[in-house]
C-alpha cells in the first residue's frame, strides 16, 4: 500500500529516478565537465568512491508495493561497489522496527534509509540517529519532525488523485452529465483522504462531471472484489472509475468481469505490473494507472550514498542534496506503457 506523506518538495519524474538520472553525473574534478567556475563542488556519479555503509529499515513487505520498495533498495545498492547495505527484516510492529533501527545506529552505519511503519512513532529514533551524526533519508512516510531526517523522498498522494481526475476529466469533458465513481483505500489513512481530495479538486474543472458514489476498500485483492461488487450493484450506470490501488484493482477487475460490465473506463493507482499488462493488452475497462513509483527506494539509496560521500546532485547548482523530493504522479496509458513496464511491481 503506497504510503502517506504531506510533504511537497522538488518534482522529479519516475522514469528519471528509476534510471538513476537524479544523481548521475560527473565530479567537477573532471576537467572537461562540470561547473568551470566551481572546481570544489562534487556530485555523485557511478564511479567508485568513498566506501559507504547504508542501513536500510522498512516495514514488512505484506503488499506488492512494499515488496518492490525492498527490491529496489537492494538492487540499487548492489549496483555500487562502494556501498554496503545493512538491511533489516522489516516489521509493521513499531517497537520492533525501532529496535532494528537502534541496532543499525549501534553498528555505526554511515547513513540510514528509513521507511517507517508509523512516521510519528519512529520520529524519536530518527532524532537519535541524527544526533549521533548519522544522516537519515526518510522514505515516503514522513517523520513528525524535520529534525529527524536530513532528506525526505516520497510520493504524492494528492497528486495521484489530481492526475487521475484530470485524465478522466479529459476523457469525459464532452459527455453531458457524466458520472464517475471512486474505489478508495483504507479511510482511516491520511493518504486515502489526500487521494480523494486531489481527485475531487481535479473534477471541479469539469462541471459536466459528477461523482455519484465512493466506496472504501482495504488495499487487498479480496476487498477490491467485494467492494467493487457493491459499487456495481448500487450504480447501474456510470462512465468512469478511479481505483486508488492496483493490488485491490485486481479484485475490482474480477468483480467487473463477473458482472459483465464494460460500459465505463477505469483508472488505477500505484503502477503494478499486472495493471501495465492489462493496459497494454487493452482487453478490459482498465485504460490507465497513476504512478506512485517504488523506484523511490532506489533513489533513496542514491541519496544516501551521496550523503555518505559528501557529494551533491548532478544538474543542480547547490553543494548539498535537497531536503525534500516529491515524485511526480505520472499517468500511464496505452500510449506510454512500454516506457514504464520495467518499473511495474508484482
Amino acid at each position: 500500500m503506497p504510503s502517506h506523506t504531506s510533504r511537497r518538495g522538488l518534482l522529479f519524474g519516475a522514469a528519471a529516478l528509476s534510471s538513476g538520472a537524479l544523481l548521475t553525473g560527473c565530479t567537477s574534478n573532471d576537467p572537461d565537465e562540470g561547473d568551470s567556475d566551481d572546481k570544489s563542488r562534487q556530485v555523485a556519479d557511478d564511479k567508485p568512491g568513498k566506501k559507504v555503509t547504508i542501513g536500510f529499515a522498512g516495514p514488512q513487505a505484506d503488499h506488492g508495493w512494499l515488496n518492490a520498495i525492498n527490491d529496489n533498495a537492494k538492487e540499487r545498492a548492489e549496483k555500487y561497489s562502494d556501498v554496503t547495505l545493512e538491511a533489516t527484516e522489516g516489521s509493521n510492529d513499531t517497537a520492533a522496527q525501532i529496535g532494528q533501527v537502534e541496532t543499525l545506529i549501534n553498528k555505526k552505519v554511515d547513513v540510514l534509509v528509513i521507511l517507517p511503519a508509523d512516521g510519528k512513532a519512529l520520529t524519536q529514533v530518527g532524532l537519535k540517529a541524527m544526533k549521533a551524526n548519522i544522516p537519515v533519508v526518510n522514505l515516503d512516510r514522513v517523520f513528525a519532525s524535520p529534525q529527524a531526517y536530513r532528506c525526505w523522498i516520497g510520493g504524492d498522494n494528492y497528486g495521484m488523485g489530481l492526475s487521475a481526475g484530470h485524465y478522466i476529466g479529459e476523457k469525459l469533458k464532452d459527455k453531458k452529465d457524466a458520472r464517475v465513481v471512486e474505489l478508495a483505500g483504507l479511510d482511516n489513512l491520511e493518504l486515502t483522504k489526500q487521494r480523494t481530495k486531489g481527485f475531487d479538486d481535479a473534477l471541479k474543472n469539469y462541471p459536466n462531471i459528477k461523482k455519484v458514489a465512493r466506496q472504501a476498500a482495504e488495499f487487498t485483492v479480496e476487498s477490491g472484489q467485494s467492494k467493487m461488487s457493491q459499487l456495481l450493484q448500487a450504480q447501474k450506470n456510470f462512465d468512469a472509475l478511479w481505483n486508488h490501488d492496483d493490488d485491490q484493482g485486481v479484485g475490482a477487475l474480477r468483480a467487473i468481469k463477473q458482472a459483465g460490465r464494460d460500459d465505463f473506463l477505469m483508472v488505477g493507482g500505484a503502477g503494478a505490473l499486472s495493471a501495465f499488462q492489462a493496459i497494454e493488452a487493452d482487453n478490459s475497462v482498465l485504460k490507465a494507472t497513476v504512478l506512485y513509483p517504488p523506484t523511490m527506494a532506489a533513489s533513496a539509496i542514491d541519496l544516501a550514498r551521496a550523503l555518505g560521500q559528501g557529494k551533491g546532485v548532478s544538474g543542480m547548482a547547490e553543494y548539498e542534496i535537497p531536503a525534500f523530493i516529491t515524485l511526480y504522479s505520472a499517468v500511464v496509458d496505452k500510449g506510454n506503457v512500454g516506457q514504464y513496464m520495467s518499473t511495474g511491481f508484482r
